[in-house]
């Protein structure tokens, strides 16, 4: 039996499965973060500058961002198994070159092919779980997948920081190395193999497609620069005008690069539109609250890490409870309440005032990541299960996108606020985090799953 006709895969394949997709995904989400901590290091051994290093982090987000939708696009055609597994044959290849590199461009190189093979991961890994657990748990197997999203996370940080203490900067991407061989290994044994539709690839869309998230993500990253936002906004026009004609010429293909057959069902879209205004209001509270622990309250680096810890903590610990619960209780309710309590929670920082102390820090941070944890694997869940199951990859494809779009969007208006707000900034991002929250909360309660 395969896994088009079986519901979900036997014990212990299953666990054997889902423990490649966790690692895979815990190298990409990590390698998508654990940079930013060494990249002091790497300018001195390179001997470029600060904003010149920054090239590191932004190849390897630029990569995934424009790759996801073509190669979720790739899984539909040609199966989720062949695309996952040759993501990560890529990103283990590419993290041992990050590792030899030697310059600047030969590194941000290798951090693009390292991308790519990140976004052959995120592209398809929840359209590979609808096909390891069975339906009637379906909303558990999203809730495990985003547990491993919110500690990888979390654990950004600290786990750079622990490798930087004892070993140089290239040990980041070397450690990679034997974790993504045993995930090759397993992954090849485990994964199921799901339908191939067989239909050709879109070159022309898997262009367009690049030009609009490629423009749209460094347009939005230069909003916070006074001096660079006339060429910012130039950057959004270009991606506005790209992503017409994308969608002009996918509302006329029975199988589109870009799912907009999906995004015409309501369920599907009000979902999507609930998953960006949700990461939005996460990914401003993230830019916004390390500046007020460090620059307002004089914390240091050691402490507002881990004033900060409560919000990925009860996400962790919160997603796969909620996760199995969205496959007995209405997902859409839970939304609705993960997000109010997310929208308490960020009116309640805008209101601690200019000195709280560390407690009125620590319970609030934990009610956002209650809120946050309890909304995402019943969304999750809804944009996955809403989608045929042939169009499973379009729909991954979709949500890890929709959650990029969120973070840069939130990480873009806090920018603007730093950059033209003089005072109460943290306060000013925080309602408005908190007003994303509440329409999320909206769309949410908009849907109908039956």
């Amino acid at each position: 039996m395969n896994a088009a006709t079986m519901d979900g895969l036997p014990i212990p394949q299953r666990f054997l499965a889902f423990l490649t997709i966790a690692m895979a995904l815990t190298m990409a989400v990590l390698d998508s973060a654990i940079v930013n901590v060494a990249l002091p290091s790497i300018a001195g051994e390179l001997a470029v500058s600060p904003a010149e290093s920054i090239w590191v982090v932004t190849a390897y987000q630029l990569a995934v961002t424009i790759s996801l939708l073509p190669l979720s696009s790739l899984g539909d055609i040609i199966g989720y198994k062949r695309v996952y597994w040759a993501g990560l044959a890529v990103f283990t290849a590419a993290s041992f070159a990050c590792a030899q590199a030697s310059s600047l461009p030969v590194l941000a190189l290798a951090r693009a092919v390292q991308g790519l093979g990140g976004a052959g991961i995120m592209s398809v890994n929840i359209a590979l779980v609808r096909y390891i657990f069975p339906k009637a748990s379906l909303g558990s197997g999203v809730g495990y997948t985003a547990l491993v999203v919110a500690v990888s996370s979390a654990a950004g940080p600290s786990v750079a920081s622990a490798i930087l203490t004892v070993a140089n900067w290239q040990w980041l991407f070397l450690v990679n190395v034997p974790i993504g061989l045993v995930a090759l290994f397993v992954a090849a044994r485990a994964l199921p193999q799901t339908p191939a539709s067989g239909h050709r690839f879109d070159w022309i869309s898997a262009v367009l497609n690049a030009f609009t998230f490629g423009l749209l993500i460094a347009g939005l990253d230069g909003l916070g620069d006074v001096g660079t936002m006339p060429i910012a906004l130039a950057m959004i026009g270009g991606a506005a005008v790209a992503a017409l004609v994308l969608v002009r010429r996918s509302v006329k293909q029975p199988v589109p690069l870009l799912p907009v057959d999906l995004l015409r069902r309501p369920v599907f879209s009000l979902s999507m539109a609930t998953s960006i205004c949700s990461f939005a209001s996460q990914s401003m509270a993230y830019v916004a609250l390390p500046f007020f622990l460090q620059r307002t309250l004089g914390h240091s680096e050691a402490a507002t890490g881990f004033l900060m810890t409560p919000w990925p903590l009860m996400t962790a610990l919160i997603a796969p409870i909620s996760g199995r619960l969205s496959d007995r209780i209405s997902p859409e309710k839970l939304g609705i309440a993960g997000l109010c309590l997310l929208a308490a929670g960020l009116a309640a920082v805008a209101s601690m005032g200019e000195r709280p102390d560390s407690f009125d820090i620590v319970w609030r941070l934990a009610l956002c990541g209650f809120g946050f944890g309890l909304f995402q694997s019943p969304n999750n869940r809804i944009i996955i299960a809403s989608a045929p199951r042939e169009r499973s990859g379009g729909a991954s494809g979709l949500q890890s996108t929709g959650r990029l779009l969120g973070q840069s969007l939130g990480a873009a208006v806090a920018a603007v606020i730093f950059s033209l707000v003089a005072q109460g900034q943290t306060e000013l991002i925080a309602w408005i985090g908190a007003g994303l929250a509440l329409i999320g909360a909206v769309s949410s309660g908009l849907r109908k799953t039956g």
